[in-house]
C-alpha cells in the first residue's frame, strides 16, 4: 500500500466516523430532546431505541475510526442506517421544502452506506488496528 493509499484510507474512516461520533454523542448530551423527537415520529420504546442508536453510533463510528474490528463496525452502522433513515427521513410523505431537504438527508445517508459498505468489503486498511502485525 503507497503512503497516498494509507493516508486516503485513513482521512475516508475518520471522515465516516465523525458524523456517527458527533450524533451519538450529542445524544447522550441532549437526551430528552432527542427522546422527544423520537416520540414525535411515533417511535415505540424510546429510550430503548435511543441508547441503542448511541452504542450504534458510538461503538460503530469508534470501530470505523480505529479500524477495530471495522468490517462489524461498519455492518452495525449500516443496521443503524437503515431504519433510521427511513423512519427519520421520509420526504414521500411530505410537501415543499421540508421534502426537498429531507430527500437530500435520506440520499445522504445512502451515500454515507456506500461507503461503509466499502468498508464491509475491503476492511480498514492501513493504518488500523486491524491491520496491526501485517507485512508493510
Amino acid at each position: 500500500m503507497t503512503k497516498t493509499e494509507r493516508i486516503t484510507t485513513l482521512a475516508g474512516r475518520i471522515l465516516l466516523a465523525l458524523i456517527f461520533l458527533a450524533s451519538g454523542l450529542g445524544k447522550v448530551g441532549d437526551w430528552s430532546q432527542t427522546a422527544g423527537y423520537m416520540a414525535s415520529k411515533g417511535m415505540p420504546l424510546v429510550p430503548f431505541f435511543l441508547a441503542g442508536a448511541i452504542l450504534l453510533e458510538v461503538g460503530g463510528g469508534l470501530s470505523v475510526l480505529l479500524g477495530f474490528r471495522a468490517r462489524i463496525g461498519a455492518a452495525a452502522l449500516i443496521v443503524f442506517l437503515v431504519p433510521a433513515t427511513l423512519i427519520f427521513h421520509n420526504f414521500w410523505a411530505l410537501q415543499g421544502m421540508e421534502r426537498q431537504v429531507n430527500m437530500i438527508m435520506f440520499l445522504k445517508n445512502l451515500a454515507i452506506m456506500g461507503g461503509l459498505l466499502l468498508v464491509v468489503a475491503f476492511g480498514a486498511g492501513r493504518p488500523s488496528l486491524d491491520a496491526r502485525g501485517e507485512e508493510v
